[in-house]
């Protein structure tokens, strides 16, 4: 695989970024991919693994080596062949997976693993550039009818295996475009939307119907989940007019902060600030949209929506930004012999990070506080862990200035009203109740109702949530046809 000795001749072939200054104008992606020279330097690196552990570090179970060598040696047409015999959208996963596969590389052992994601990035961009992506329908059809809900990355590979396996398949999604927490929750600087756009496209040529603008069942009064759906449909008339349904929305209900002051006038959630832009960068109309212009803005929650309301901030131009984390500062080199192939818990910047932003680790907020309705500030105190427990550290109390506070801890379950509007049984954190089991897997406790992705496991990768959409996809193809050839 590669080169025998490449791994001791070439060092890691990074991505390129374009200047801040430069960056902060626009909401266009700014990462720099690697050129044919450079790929086939990263390709070479690549040791020939006796166990590739990479295979296993990625989700989708990516074939690595095979296209790492294949880059080496000149041949992307084959790369990308073998790219998609396992991932539905590479150009997904090559732009925002955490890459847990780098993590598992045996490089990384005590040097720098290959990049694999930066050759996943390169080999579909490639791809698509060369036109060697193209439509594939089915060569027969079957006469089954499947409904998917949420078109999202779970729902939409589902869709793609099912349509390929020759049954007809009608995607559900409450806005008005489609890509679900994909298009609505990750902002264009770091994934465009064309990418989905295009892949919808051939999509639809493989014989998927979209219907946008259509929820299933009903949300909560109040609920400050994204929704521009004009029309509803229940659960009971998919279920009559569907041979097989699958819920695959994707984990929408925000972990809120329940401390005084929660309900002033600059305290939103990610989800409301995040949504809003992309369907400006879009050309959508949007009514008092929440900016961050000349604010003191302060992210509650250090993961990735949190580094994702950073940039955004800056970009509107934000007086300030500050990100609260709530665990202690991890150490910045993880100790790789103790935590190889597993993901290691380091201190990770990103490159919305390096465009401006203060960086509070150990911070827990205790009250928002204003005047005539609107926030002015939030009061915190430090805390530190002791058996597992947390405690506030005495005389560390601090009052923060801040006109615009997000909210980015995470999401505790997919929206509720959904399951409950199908009567599927729910695990303990709330998510429908499903194994993975190869006989009935993905089945929930409805007859011919499936579910996938986040409806399932909960918040999760991007790369997750494409796995459990095609394995879904066999599951459903098995329910209804008594066999498949789609792979597990």
């Amino acid at each position: 695989m590669g080169k025998v000795t490449g791994f001791l001749e070439y060092e890691r072939q990074e991505e390129g970024y374009a200047p801040v200054a430069e960056r902060l104008k626009t909401w266009k992606e700014f990462v720099i991919g690697l050129d044919e020279p450079k790929a086939k330097i990263q390709g070479a690196r690549c040791m020939d693994c006796g166990t590739p552990f990479c295979n296993n570090g990625c989700p989708v179970n990516n074939v690595i080596p095979d296209w790492n060598d294949l880059v080496y040696r000149g041949d992307w047409k084959n790369a990308i062949e073998v790219l998609h015999s396992t991932n539905n959208f590479p150009e997904f996963t090559g732009r925002i997976c955490p890459a847990p596969c780098e993590a598992a590389c045996t490089l990384n052992v005590n040097g720098d693993a290959v990049g694999i994601k930066s050759l996943e990035h390169a080999i579909v961009d490639r791809a698509w550039a060369e036109g060697w992506i193209q439509p594939q329908p089915p060569k027969a059809k079957t006469g089954k009818k499947v409904a998917v809900v949420g078109s999202g990355p779970a729902g939409l590979a589902a869709a793609q295996q099912l349509a390929r396996a020759g049954h007809e398949v009608t995607v559900f999604e409450k806005n008005h475009r489609v890509g679900g927490l994909l298009r609505y929750g990750i902002p264009d600087f770091k994934f465009e939307k064309s990418h989905i756009d295009r892949r919808v496209e051939q999509m639809k040529a493989e014989g998927v119907v979209f219907r946008t603008g259509v929820l299933v069942g009903a949300l909560p009064k109040g609920s400050k989940v994204t929704n521009d759906a004009k029309e509803t449909v229940s659960a009971e008339q998919l279920q009559a007019e569907f041979d097989a349904v699958v819920l695959a929305g994707g984990a929408e209900q925000s972990r809120d902060l329940p401390v005084p002051g929660r309900d002033l006038d600059g305290v939103h959630f990610a989800m409301e600030f995040l949504p809003q832009q992309n369907k400006v960068v879009a050309g959508d109309k949007v009514k008092c949209q929440i900016r961050a212009d000349g604010k003191h803005v302060i992210v509650i929650g250090g993961g990735d929506t949190g580094s994702d309301c950073v940039g955004t901030s800056n970009r509107h131009g934000a007086a300030s930004v500050t990100q609260f984390e709530l665990m202690p500062m991890p150490p910045e080199q993880e100790d790789r012999p103790m935590t190889w192939p597993y993901w290691p818990t380091k201190l990770r910047t990103s490159s919305s990070h390096e465009e401006g932003c203060a960086r509070e680790f150990a911070i827990a907020t205790k009250e928002f506080v204003g005047a005539k309705g609107k926030l002015t500030g939030l009061r915190t105190v430090n805390v530190q862990w002791q058996g597992g427990k947390m405690v506030e550290v005495p005389g560390s109390e601090k009052e923060w200035k801040a006109d615009l506070v997000l909210l980015a801890m995470g999401f505790t379950n997919p929206v509720a009203s959904v399951l409950e509007a199908f009567g599927v049984a729910k695990d303990a954190r709330g998510n429908a109740a499903a194994t993975t089991e190869a006989a009935g897997g993905y089945r929930t406790s409805v007859a011919k109702v499936f579910a996938a992705g986040d409806m399932r496991r909960g918040q999760s990768l991007v790369v997750w949530a494409i796995r459990e959409g095609r394995q879904c996809a066999r599951a459903v193809d098995e329910f209804l046809t008594g066999a498949s050839l789609l792979p597990r």
